[in-house]
């Protein structure tokens, strides 16, 4: 692990981490609903349309799916994660649509040493998920788990 790696001392509570944006093509999100959701309103655009969602909408698991793919490729994977012990919520504020472009931001929440093992930190963070209107799509909360760097006490 290099020090160039985003480590728990990174993180600052206030701070954000804004990723993406990211297109959502129709067949990568048919695709998903296919394998894992196949509801109507996510596999055929006249089903969406005489849905609630009034349109072809991308399942809510495809969503996160995709959210987690954004963060990991806008910072996670750069990062000396450990992983997360689960998520706190998610919350699907308007549906994704096909065609829309999104972008995320993190937001660190809070921050801790981990008491038990020593060089952890853990780093709880809200995620959001805009729109090409800048529409909040989606927002989950979780706790990361973070090296810290050198392995040693936080600064």
């Amino acid at each position: 692990m290099t020090d160039t790696k985003i480590a728990y001392e990174d993180f600052e509570v206030g701070g954000t981490i804004e990723f993406g944006p990211r297109a959502v093509p129709a067949d990568e999100m048919i695709d998903f609903a296919m394998r894992y959701d196949p509801q109507p309103m996510h596999l055929d655009q006249a089903a969406g349309e005489t849905s609630l969602l009034g349109g072809l909408a991308a399942s809510g698991l495809f969503t996160a799916s995709i959210f987690m793919r954004m963060m990991c490729d806008g910072y996670l994977l750069n990062s000396t994660s450990q992983g997360s012990p689960g998520l706190d919520y998610v919350n699907f504020r308007r549906p994704l649509m096909a065609g829309d472009t999104v972008r995320g931001r993190t937001t660190v929440l809070a921050k801790r040493e981990s008491a038990s093992r020593p060089g952890l930190g853990f780093v709880s963070v809200k995620h959001e998920l805009f729109n090409q209107n800048d529409e909040l799509v989606c927002e989950m909360a979780n706790t990361g788990m973070f090296l810290m760097r050198n392995g040693g006490a936080a600064a």
